[in-house]
């Protein structure tokens, strides 16, 4: 296949799953650039999902917390980037400021809402979590309507670039690439300052953290805010490239599961692992079955369940 003629279909197909059914029905012409292009496709979906994925896999790892409201705030992040585009006229400032209030926002949940929950069983935490999502759809719903929503891509990551022969487009590389830094910035800052060691030893022993007097309730405050930072971030990074509207809360919370579960919950590792994962099975299961595509994921993730139940790189904190 003519990858320019690919990069076509990527740019206006509007969603990786449109892509690569287009893409499908091209067959005849397959050759390296397609399944080239299916592998960048699978590492852009990889980072956005990546995205929600380590904040989730963080949250859990620190908080103990399964916050399944995780993905109806990486959705919110789009429209609230809607918000600032029409006020400021900026992309970059949707980026930056979207995220925060998103960030806001989970601070707000994690000091009103969460902290009185901690001392109850799990599942008080998983209702009020689920009800968290209803609410937040049926916001979004009344404050900006129904239809699908996209970001106008700033002119700097308009067009495409030639990657080994492959013709992509600079968004989709862009969020790639500014997902990789994240996590390696993510993974520096638990493993080299005196905050991550802090967050680590939450992580690992609340009570003997508590004892040698770090105040545990204010850096779960700050992890459940970094959680939702990361996947407003990642919420602004696709809803640039693909169309999305507020229902897709759950599609993106059943893809975030997928990958912690593959990757293993409280793993900052196994989220990316878990992300690469799902993305790969995601864009070339598209190409080989698309009617099976979600299977593929949900078998890969009922064999990890069955082989090793702690993930691939689980470990039951956050590392």
């Amino acid at each position: 296949m003519n990858g320019l003629v690919l990069a076509t279909l990527l740019g206006h197909a509007g969603h990786f799953h449109h892509a690569v059914e287009a893409a499908g029905t091209l067959a005849g012409s397959i050759d390296w650039q397609l399944y080239g292009t299916l592998f960048l496709n699978g590492l852009s979906q990889a980072s956005h999902m990546y995205l929600v994925a380590v904040g989730l896999s963080l949250i859990f790892g620190v908080m103990r917390v399964l916050n399944l409201a995780h993905g109806a705030l990486h959705i919110a992040a789009v429209y609230i980037g809607l918000s600032i585009i029409a006020l400021l006229g900026n992309w970059w400032w949707a980026l930056v400021l979207a995220p925060l209030a998103v960030a806001v926002t989970g601070a707000l949940i994690e000091i009103g809402l969460l902290r009185p929950m901690y001392r109850r069983p799990p599942t008080y935490v998983l209702i009020l979590t689920f009800g968290l999502v209803l609410i937040i759809h049926d916001l979004l719903k009344l404050g900006w309507g129904v239809d699908y929503k996209i970001l106008p891509e700033p002119p700097i990551l308009r067009g495409v670039v030639d990657v080994f022969g492959i013709v992509y487009p600079i968004s989709y590389l862009f969020s790639i690439v500014v997902a990789a830094a994240l996590g390696l910035l993510l993974w520096l800052f638990l493993n080299r300052t005196r905050p991550g060691r802090i967050i680590r030893a939450c992580a690992e022993d609340r009570e003997m953290a508590a004892s040698l007097g770090i105040n545990v309730p204010v850096v779960y405050t700050a992890v459940f805010t970094a959680g939702a930072f990361l996947t407003g971030f990642g919420g602004v990074l696709m809803g640039t490239i693909m169309a999305t509207h507020a229902p897709e809360a759950f599609e993106t919370m059943l893809y975030a599961f997928a990958v912690v579960v593959i990757g293993g919950l409280g793993s900052l590792g196994g989220a990316a692992l878990g992300s690469f994962l799902v993305g790969q099975l995601n864009a070339f299961g598209l190409l080989v079955a698309p009617e099976w595509n979600m299977a593929f994921m949900f078998l890969a993730m009922a064999l990890v369940l069955i082989l090793r139940p702690r993930g691939l790189m689980g470990q039951g904190g956050a590392a």
